[in-house]
């Protein structure tokens, strides 16, 4: 396979070795048909390197069940992936997101994130706004071969916030790692405040004995199973500025336990565009969720955002996360069969 660039005579190669290229990465349309996530219209993604997500159309182009190396890493919500048309994010009191919530990435915006606040929901009316696609497929031609798709998703009110997000996410033809590539313009007559908040969810496997999360190499949060001494709890979200280096890197690790593999995902952004990270944990039985939330917002401590940032009309502001997947003892560990 391709993990970096590529010469056309490796490209000439695979097309002699194959009927159809797609047989080594590929990105299909697919329909959702069951239960609650009935007619979810999706982007399958496969790499070919051992990675593979799902980009939800239905549903902002947010990433839902994501695959490293056959270990799921994404948390789901026990009520499974929610359809845009069963979601009322204004419903139990704002605070309806919280049936909504699942998938790798939930992307929360573009008018509110985090608690309900003037009449805005948590986490703002972003989430599950289908989008329009405007392209998807594999570029085997590119420097870099890779998989992508890209589309707009517009949240306006007459008289409110009008946004539209150009959201592009691309993924190496045999890599590991994916790329949110973000544009979102005032599409109003109106300067107005703005915030976005990357709602990045992991569960188990990925979560369990051992992980540890950090930020910039210091550790903010480390997975403690519950004991005598220490009861689960859902811990309450701490964010943190990124500091001064023009790029952060945030990261969840997780050693090799039983027969799954060690797992190490970095999340790396521009500090400029996203100037803090948000860490939130349910360790709870039957929740066991860690959250790792770059956002272009501080946290008030009551648990509403700060201001954001203010954009005037026509103008944009524009964001790149990395997400990168790596298994350093992949060679000693199969396919997971246990529960370590």
């Amino acid at each position: 396979m391709i993990p970096g660039p590529a010469p056309s005579s490796v490209r000439e190669r695979l097309t002699e070795l194959t009927g159809d290229r797609r047989q080594l990465a590929s990105v299909r349309r697919i329909t959702l048909d069951d239960g609650p996530a009935q007619g979810i219209k999706a982007l399958a993604f496969s790499t070919g390197g051992g990675l593979d997500f799902w980009v939800l159309s239905d549903r902002t182009m947010d990433i839902g069940p994501l695959w490293f190396q056959g270990m799921p890493v994404a948390w789901q919500h026990p009520g499974g992936t929610l359809a845009p048309q069963l979601h009322d994010p204004y419903g139990d009191a704002g605070t309806g997101f919280g049936r909504a919530l699942t998938g790798f990435l939930v992307t929360c915006g573009l008018d509110n994130v985090r608690q309900p606040q003037n009449g805005m929901p948590l986490h703002g009316t972003l989430p599950l706004t289908p989008a329009r696609i405007t392209a998807h497929g594999e570029d085997w031609n590119a420097p870099t071969p890779l998989l992508f798709a890209e589309g707009e998703i517009v949240r306006a009110h007459l008289a409110g916030p009008s946004f539209c997000l150009s959201r592009r996410i691309e993924a190496p033809i045999g890599g590991t790692a994916l790329r949110v590539i973000d544009t979102v313009e005032n599409i109003g007559p109106e300067t107005t405040p703005f915030r976005i908040l990357y709602h990045t969810n992991f569960g188990f496997p990925a979560v369990g004995d051992g992980t540890c999360v950090s930020l910039n190499g210091r550790t903010l949060l480390r997975h403690e199973p519950p004991s005598e001494t220490h009861h689960a709890a859902e811990q309450p979200a701490a964010c943190h500025p990124v500091g001064g280096a023009p790029r952060f890197s945030a990261a969840l690790e997780r050693p090799a336990a039983g027969q799954w593999h060690g797992l190490n995902i970095s999340v790396e952004g521009d500090s400029a565009a996203l100037p803090f990270v948000q860490f939130w944990s349910d360790p709870r039985p039957r929740r066991n969720i860690v959250a790792i939330e770059p956002s272009n917002c501080d946290r008030n401590a009551d648990g509403t955002s700060g201001p954001g940032m203010h954009l005037t009309p026509g103008e944009s502001w524009t964001s790149t996360l990395t997400y990168s997947f790596a298994s350093p003892d992949a060679d000693t560990k199969g396919v997971p069969h246990g529960n370590g």
